[in-house]
């Protein structure tokens, strides 16, 4: 087992007021909501999930809450949030979020209705960041919103919005440092906890990994470049870990909704938790819940066992 040697960011804090880092007096980038009233968990058994939902504000009005209950995970990780906290407050169906036991971590884009990620636990962290710690001088990589962090007793989950390379070979490259960038940070605390990385990656990995790989083999998302990032983390010792529960194909976490292809399942497996090998031995089971309606992609859970 991995040292618990922490890494250095801002400690938990019992709070009746939501902390926010101001950007304007209206809004912020960046809140944490701790409600005093939540019971501790006590199980060593955790269910963790990660979801795109394409908007927060718009899944909120949907299915989410009703997933919510059923599935009642111990941490959710959400990616393309697209709203700052202050929004979330203050609209109809998105802030009955703040009535459920979760402490939340919310981190938005500069650039309003894009990115953002928010982690909702019932385990409050040690600690927790937002973005990089130290960011990159030449990306400005935290100006996007894409990263929470949060570190518990025995393990830290990175919770992550990959860039989409789509726009060209410009955001190509920003999301392969973006890759290599994150790297440099995993490498370090994966010697002092358990490691877990969830989130949607934008990159199909193999060609099992959706349904038309050769005709998008020229399209950001599966690109050489992209894929064989991945190839390195996984000669790294990062684990891909659904696939060693699940190796069947047909197996997708994303699909275009112009084309309406969830219909005929034309898909592509974007979504992961990546673990590293020495947190594999503390993962109970591994899945994807493609019957999720509510966004663009579907909930990937993974269920891990603290020793």
């Amino acid at each position: 087992m991995p040292s618990k040697k922490a890494f250095n960011t801002k400690k938990s804090k019992r709070s009746k007021k939501t902390k926010e880092n101001k950007k304007s007096e209206s809004e912020s980038l960046f809140a944490v909501y701790e409600p005093e009233q939540i019971e501790p968990v006590k199980k060593n058994r955790l269910r963790l999930f990660t979801w795109n939902v394409n908007g927060f504000r718009a899944i909120s009005s949907k299915n989410f809450y009703e997933w919510l209950e059923k599935e009642d995970p111990d941490i959710v990780c959400l990616q393309e949030t697209k709203a700052t906290f202050d929004q979330i407050k203050h609209h109809k169906t998105a802030k009955k979020i703040l009535k459920y036991p979760y402490y939340s971590y919310w981190v938005s884009s500069e650039k309003k209705g894009y990115c953002g990620v928010s982690t909702l636990t019932k385990i409050k962290p040690l600690k927790y960041q937002f973005g990089f710690e130290k960011d990159e001088p030449k990306h400005n990589f935290n100006a996007e919103g894409r990263i929470v962090i949060t570190e518990f007793e025995t393990f830290i989950l990175w919770n992550v919005y990959f860039p989409n390379g789509q726009r060209g070979p410009e955001r190509v490259k920003y999301k392969l440092d973006f890759y290599e960038y994150c790297l440099t940070f995993w490498e370090k605390q994966r010697k002092e906890k358990y490691l877990i990385i969830a989130g949607d990656f934008n990159t199909a990995h193999k060609e099992i990994d959706l349904a038309r790989p050769k005709e998008n083999e020229n399209v950001s998302g599966f690109l050489p470049e992209e894929r064989a990032f991945l190839d390195k983390m996984v000669s790294m010792g990062y684990v891909d870990i659904f696939r060693k529960f699940d190796p069947s194909p047909g197996k997708y976490t994303y699909w275009d909704p112009i084309t309406r292809a969830r219909e005929r399942n034309v898909g592509w497996r974007i979504d992961y938790f990546f673990v590293t090998e020495e947190t594999v031995p503390i993962v109970k089971n591994a899945f994807i819940q493609m019957e999720v309606m509510g966004s663009d992609h579907c909930p990937v859970g993974l269920e891990i066992e603290i020793p």
